[in-house]
């Protein structure tokens, strides 16, 4: 067996969801035989990783760091395998408005949007084009950062009033935010494991409006179906649909797609997470269970393809 860093924890905002995937994982990987080496991500991580002499890491780090091809390029320059996708695509799917444009590019359906930097709205007069953008969208509108995952700084702005505030929510998490015509539907997660799609995630929210940070990682906000209740067709249809978006952007090893599906039974797609959450409620871990993956079976998965 060999000997495993497991990158957790770190600065962003994500840091105790980090946490508890990486603590599940490490215990994952010594039940396999594997001697573990645990890395709270800081300042002397690279120094860390030398004195420590990893054969591979396994990534639980999420946020920026984990997520934007950081700390992928710097295993790269010390010559340390790691698990997931390399550095450009971290960096594609980590910026919502990047990989939302690469998507609309290729003729996948993700919902309308229009995305501004802070310096746009204060230095250049953005908030002008509110109206014209409020009547291109339509209402409700979704406002979020551009690179904050969790579903952290998330607003719905049901009208042209709350799209200040809903602004100021998202700004105050990044320095660009995206506002994106919300779509009226079901929420649906893909993991892809290898190049391969997992069974569907259904999160159905108890007594919430939305799929918030809260009800991600609190055990009882939200109810999960897993496969989602969908026929043979439309499984087929979302898979298709999740697969082709995770080789548009080069992602490789695993990743989650998340994905909205309407009332007139279009899929639409949101987003793609390159470092999907490992914890008791995250969704590939529920998505591997249901195809006959345990988590230690998963862990072993994942650590078998680094890069």
């Amino acid at each position: 067996m060999s000997r495993v860093a497991v990158l957790k924890g770190g600065r962003s905002l994500e840091r105790q969801v980090s946490l508890k995937s990486g603590g599940r994982v490490e215990d994952a990987l010594a039940r396999l035989g594997h001697e573990v080496i645990g890395i709270d991500v800081g300042h002397d991580l690279v120094a860390r990783l030398r004195e420590s002499g990893p054969d591979a890491a396994f990534i639980c780090l999420h946020g920026r760091d984990g997520e934007a091809g950081t700390v992928q390029e710097l295993l790269e320059i010390v010559g340390i395998p790691y698990t997931g996708s390399g550095v450009s695509a971290c960096m594609r799917c980590a910026d919502k408005v990047v990989a939302k444009h690469a998507m609309r590019d290729a003729g996948i359906p993700t919902p309308d949007f229009f995305a501004f930097s802070e310096t746009a709205f204060k230095q250049l007069g953005a908030a002008d084009t509110l109206p014209a953008i409020e009547q291109r969208l339509g209402f409700p509108v979704v406002v979020k950062p551009a690179d904050q995952g969790s579903a952290l700084g998330i607003r719905f702005a049901p009208d042209a009033g709350a799209v200040p505030a809903a602004l100021v929510a998202a700004f105050s998490y990044s320095h660009k935010v995206l506002l994106e015509k919300a779509i009226d539907g079901r929420e649906l997660a893909v993991s892809i494991l290898g190049d391969e799609p997992l069974p569907i995630v259904e999160a159905i929210p108890i007594g919430e409006d939305f799929y918030d940070f809260e009800a991600r990682y609190e055990i009882g906000r939200t109810e999960f179906v897993c496969p989602a209740d969908l026929d043979g067709e439309m499984t087929a249809r979302v898979h298709a649909l999740a697969l082709g978006v995770h080789r548009l952007l080069d992602c490789r090893g695993l990743s989650r797609v998340d994905l909205m599906l309407d009332r007139d039974g279009e899929p639409w797609v949101l987003e793609v997470n390159t470092v999907p959450g490992m914890t008791e409620t995250s969704l590939l871990p529920q998505a591997a269970d249901a195809a006959g993956i345990d988590f230690e079976a998963l862990v072993a998965r994942i650590l078998a393809g680094p890069a």
